[in-house]
């Protein structure tokens, strides 16, 4: 017969036996993720960024069930909301939508940011391209890129144009354009792209780089006229339209978005996220919703986001040191 001793130390080696035994099973009864991811948006609603990001979440949601709950931190040109996404714990409840902007020029624009792209944030997955059209007044007697590059020569620095703010990617378009080409133009800064495109059709400034949704109203209406888009192809909304790389060759130009979380999520975390994103661009409704709005689906591999932001990284900061332009 058992002593009482010996029998409680048998039930406590069996209790512990039965955690070992049931602790895989609870794990796999709570897989990632068992509560609501926090998408960090680094700009105000309503924007390019808010609206990829609302789009992706419902998708999000509709596929996997998931509760994927948007957070806007604007302000600064998106550094307060990259450095959130960046601080973060790196768990995979938090992720956030990233741009050409927020990834790649505000690196070398901005002195102080604190956080490090490279080794701060983790890639996930590319989302879309958007193609920048070169635009100028209707009533300008100016019809191709060839013919505005002839006028910039004539009257070295003669030539205004607008963008959005001092370091945008609309500005730093325009810089690498005349980088590019040879030529000298004059920068007029407007506090965002609405007082841009006023001034434009005004005759306060005679060019502009500007996203393709943005103006496709005013070029269809006659107020302004496409004279090409920045991408290497041309785009679907205005086929008739050429590619700049059709005079300036190898131009290439485009906005883009991807999503990303704190450095050190863990990977098999980060393959569920770029699954998942994946899947969500792969829909044909969404596909034709980003159409819609001059946009290309562009899904991609954390790691092929990764090697792309690097290449953005080193290209703008060279134009930003080329056009000696700086943001304190």
């Amino acid at each position: 017969m058992l002593s009482h001793a010996r029998l409680r130390a048998l039930c406590v080696a069996f209790a512990s036996l039965l955690a070992l035994g049931t602790a895989p099973q609870a794990w796999a009864a709570d897989p990632y993720p068992s509560r609501p991811i926090r998408f960090v948006v680094s700009f105000p609603p309503g924007g390019g960024n808010d609206f990829l990001a609302r789009l992706v979440a419902a998708k999000m949601t509709e596929l996997r069930g998931w509760n994927v709950v948007i957070e806007n931190v604007p302000g600064a040109g998106g550094v307060p909301g990259t450095s959130a996404i960046a601080k973060a714990a790196p768990n995979g409840y938090t992720i956030g939508m990233g741009s050409i902007g927020t990834l790649s020029i505000n690196p070398s624009l901005y002195r102080n940011i604190p956080f490090d792209v490279r080794k701060d944030l983790a890639a996930v997955s590319r989302l879309s391209i958007t193609p920048a059209a070169l635009v100028v007044p209707a009533n300008l007697p100016l019809t191709s890129v060839r013919q505005l590059l002839e006028a910039a020569r004539t009257q070295p620095g003669g030539l205004n144009f607008a963008s959005a703010g001092n370091g945008t990617s609309h500005h730093l378009a325009a810089e690498l354009f005349a980088h590019r080409a040879g030529i000298k133009l004059t920068h007029v800064p407007y506090a965002g792209s609405g007082p841009a495109i006023t001034g434009l059709l005004r005759g306060d400034t005679q060019m502009m780089f500007a996203d393709l949704p943005a103006i496709l109203p005013m070029v269809r209406a006659g107020k302004l006229r496409a004279l090409a888009v920045t991408t290497l192809e041309r785009s679907s909304l205005m086929p008739d339209v050429p590619t700049i790389s059709e005079t300036l060759p190898g131009f290439d130009v485009s906005i883009w978005y991807a999503i990303v979380a704190p450095a050190g999520t863990p990977k098999d975390i980060v393959a569920v996220l770029n699954k998942a994103v994946r899947d969500v661009v792969a829909l044909p409704e969404v596909r034709q919703r980003l159409a819609e709005e001059g946009a290309l689906a562009q899904a991609s591999s954390p790691e092929e986001l990764s090697a792309f932001m690097e290449g953005e990284i080193a290209r703008w900061a060279e134009v930003i040191r080329t056009a000696k332009v700086s943001i304190q």
